[in-house]
């Protein structure tokens, strides 16, 4: 259903954010701002926030923010429709029966046929295994020490070894093969329908809202491959979901364990490790780091203890830790993953693992060592320089030198002579891509959200230039005319910042309502953070002049710079090189 942006604010601004979040949290006010504990992850001190004057909440532990509508979205496991009716009858706001657009009610029709095939499907599945034909696939179930309640728990299946067995099921509940096609359930050729799935356990893939959007199988045969997953479909996106996560996100464990296979992540949950995840099929990905990044701040990397294993986890550590995540290393050896272990050793002698795993950059350095021959004095050195070229990924001096005493200690390396190497390099370091961290085609990082170095210096900016906009809205007068929403040019910042400038010019700045522009969590949660950060803070007058005015240069740059290699126009392109010859003369005065 189809509400204007209008009724959607009415019905926000008639539900104050302290009134709905105190519905589901004990909220104590201190100044003008309300903390509490956060529902959305394990915590023992207050971190999350509600601002009445922004109507806005957000959690300095995980980073989940929003406004009325996305805490009711993520509390009651919500969709945005189902939280803007259930606003609209607590605030008693009667909502009109509006329509889509043709093509919006097309596509959500078709989503949500797809969910209900997807759901048929694995029911059909699930009654299939316990039936005779299942019979071998519940065996290799039970002999992989399943119990009957977790085979539950987790919707396992059978796909018959019959060709068109589900398709003449879905067939007979009469849907199209016009929206069958689109489920990736089904193979269509000039010889027929067939079933994407044949003799596979089946593994139904839920999103975190617990709906069915795709399909692992592990065949029952010698057929290739032994692992099967669903293809992109409308419904299904490998790079950003996780198997298991509909379940770990409610763990409020603090942490989360990344496996690297689907039976892994059952054996640990039916052990009592229930925030235990695994990627779906693929390397890991920046979108799915932050998806993590929703619930905890820390994970466990549980990966085979094999080469293949040790390869995932280097290529991974980057990755994640590049979202924020802390990441640590179980060690499971001599077993082979956690299922392994988990029946070889039990949950007790796993819990002393986790408590013992490896601090991921030690890990690293540990791989770093295995590699190489220290009797050799020329590998020994450049074994002890790579040391030191790693320590310089610790951007803070603090934790740097936290790390010198810890790796000089552990790997015996004089402690001076490391501080001077680090000291040494660092006059011409340039950040490298880490060795083992996935490669990406410029369409492959766009998709993946990954950024250049550079990329990151330019989001912090534009990031932090609409950040003190929303602290101090009368810096808009002050940047006005030197800079324009156009020259924000990074997602999500671009939109907030059109929207944000047309409430500064209409002189009515509601944060709140800007986020409703935004479907996805990680978009609200990142653009909730720019209303709620305090950058200007303990700040001098003049601290802030310098640092307004170096954000600005730098947003006024970048966007300068992007113009310039797109430039068509000769009257835009000596606009362009009269701004560049402006930039060194902004000069703005608080």
């Amino acid at each position: 259903m189809y509400y204007s942006d209008e009724l959607i604010e009415e019905i926000r601004s008639r539900n104050d954010i302290v009134d709905v979040v105190s519905s589901y949290v004990r909220l104590t006010k201190k100044g003008s701002t309300y903390f509490g504990l956060c529902p959305f992850h394990n915590e023992k001190s207050p971190s999350f926030s509600v601002t009445p004057s922004k109507q806005m909440y957000y959690c300095f532990g995980c980073g989940q923010g929003g406004n009325a509508f996305t805490f009711i979205m993520k509390h009651e496991n919500m969709t945005f429709t189902e939280a803007v009716k259930h606003l609209a009858e607590r605030a008693g706001v009667n909502l009109p029966e509006q329509e889509y657009s043709p093509e919006e009610k097309r596509r959500a029709d078709i989503r949500t046929q797809l969910l209900e095939i997807h759901k048929e499907a694995a029911l059909y599945f699930h009654r299939l295994l316990k039936s005779e034909k299942g019979t071998r696939a519940y065996e290799y179930l039970k002999e992989r020490g399943l119990s009957d309640d977790t085979i539950k728990h987790f919707g396992l299946g059978y796909s018959s070894n019959y060709g068109d067995d589900l398709y003449k099921y879905i067939k007979s509940k009469g849907y199209s093969d016009e929206v069958m096609k689109e489920s990736g359930l089904f193979s269509y050729s000039e010889k027929g329908v067939y079933d994407k799935f044949n003799n596979r356990v089946m593994f139904p893939i839920m999103d975190i809202n617990n709906k069915v959007i795709g399909f692992g199988g592990r065949v029952m045969g010698d057929a290739k491959p032994k692992y099967l997953n669903s293809p992109e479909t409308m419904l299904f996106d490998k790079s950003k979901n996780l198997y298991g996560m509909n379940i770990a996100r409610s763990s409020r464990n603090g942490y989360i364990l990344i496996c690297e296979g689907y039976m892994d992540v059952i054996a640990l949950h039916q052990a009592g490790f229930t925030n235990a995840v695994a990627s779906l099929g693929t390397a890991h990905t920046s979108r799915q780091a932050a998806l993590i990044k929703r619930y905890a701040n820390e994970v466990y990397l549980t990966f085979d203890s094999d080469g293949a294993g040790v390869m995932a986890a280097l290529r991974a550590i980057p990755m994640l830790k590049a979202s924020g995540l802390s990441v640590k290393v179980i060690d499971m050896k001599p077993y082979k993953d956690p299922d392994e272990f988990i029946k070889a050793l039990g949950a007790e002698e796993y819990q002393k693992r986790i408590d013992n795993a490896r601090n991921s950059f030690m890990y690293e350095i540990d791989k770093l060592k295995e590699e190489t021959d220290l009797n050799d004095p020329d590998l020994k050195a450049r074994f002890y320089n790579n040391v030191a070229k790693k320590l310089l990924e610790f951007s803070d001096e603090l934790e740097r030198n936290v790390y010198i005493d810890a790796v000089s200690e552990e790997y015996m390396i004089p402690k001076d002579s490391l501080i001077k190497t680090v000291n040494r390099l660092a006059l011409t370091y340039e950040p490298e891509k880490n060795k083992f961290q996935n490669e990406y085609s410029e369409q492959e990082r766009k998709q993946s959200g990954a950024k250049t170095p550079k990329d990151d210096g330019v989001r912090a900016a534009q990031k932090t230039l609409i950040t003190w906009l929303i602290d101090e809205p009368a810096l808009y007068n002050k940047i006005k005319g030197i800079i324009s929403h156009k020259d924000f040019i990074e997602p999500p910042f671009n939109m907030v910042a059109q929207l944000l400038f047309q409430q500064f010019e209409q002189g009515n700045v509601n944060p709140a309502s800007i986020i409703n522009r935004f479907e996805s969590e990680e978009e609200q949660s990142e653009v909730a953070s720019l209303f709620n950060k305090g950058l200007l803070e303990g700040m001098s007058l003049q601290e802030k002049e310098k640092a307004l005015n170096d954000t600005v240069v730098m947003v006024k740059k970048n966007s300068i710079d992007y113009r310039n290699k797109t430039v068509t126009d000769i009257a835009e392109l000596q606009n362009i090189m009269k701004e560049q010859n402006e930039l060194n003369r902004i000069r703005i005065v608080l």
